[in-house]
């Protein structure tokens, strides 16, 4: 065979795995600034339950729990990684000034899970205060990791009984993984929000 044309067949074939690659990993979400915060959970080992810092002297306590689906609302997701982070009871995100990376700008009340095989996950924190200039409802940021996608992120998880949180602000929400709005609960002590999530729901570029 000639050498150019195998040259060129070669040439051809990494082009197109090259090419098919790239489409693989073709980013799903649109922006995401601070995302990559999801990755910083260090040497920790992920379960699919978290409590963050200062869960035993804040109130009012809150669980976060609920199921993570696939794409079809039906099967439960495992090993997803999801990452929150949210302000204090003044509104602001405290940090203890030897922060590095996103910890500079989300502060040190975050926490990480990865579901277990029932798509199950829970977080123990407590329910933040808004803005000071009180700009934003009450909100817990969320974040999500599949095993096959990039990080991308959720609507917030945000508060039914919050004022701030108007008609007006409700219809603005992009319900990305469902809706973010929980009315938690009295349970066990403490407040309980539950909120299942379907990946992929409102995704851009998600297939």
């Amino acid at each position: 065979m000639n050498r150019n044309l195998i040259r060129c067949l070669i040439f051809c074939s990494i082009f197109l795995s090259i090419n098919c690659s790239g489409q693989s990993r073709k980013p799903v979400g649109g922006g995401c600034e601070g995302c990559e915060a999801i990755f910083e959970f260090g040497e920790k080992t992920l379960t699919n339950v978290d409590t963050l810092p200062e869960f035993d002297n804040s109130e009012p306590k809150l669980k976060l729990t609920g199921t993570v689906f696939q794409q079809d609302g039906k099967t439960p997701a495992k090993d997803v990684i999801l990452y929150i982070y949210h302000t204090d009871p003044t509104g602001i995100y405290p940090k203890k000034g030897n922060e590095t990376g996103w910890a500079k700008r989300h502060g040190y009340l975050r926490g990480w899970v990865k579901t277990d095989q029932s798509g199950h996950y829970a977080f123990y924190t407590f329910r933040p205060a808004a803005y000071p200039d009180r700009s934003d409802p009450e909100h817990i940021h969320l974040t999500v990791k599949e095993s096959d996608k990039n990080e991308y992120y959720l609507d917030d998880f945000v508060f039914g009984n919050d004022p701030i949180l108007t008609d007006k602000k409700r219809k603005l929400l992009s319900n990305r993984g469902g809706s973010g709005i929980g009315n938690p609960q009295p349970e066990s002590g403490m407040l309980t929000f539950r909120r299942d999530i379907i990946l992929g729901l409102n995704i851009p570029g998600y297939e």
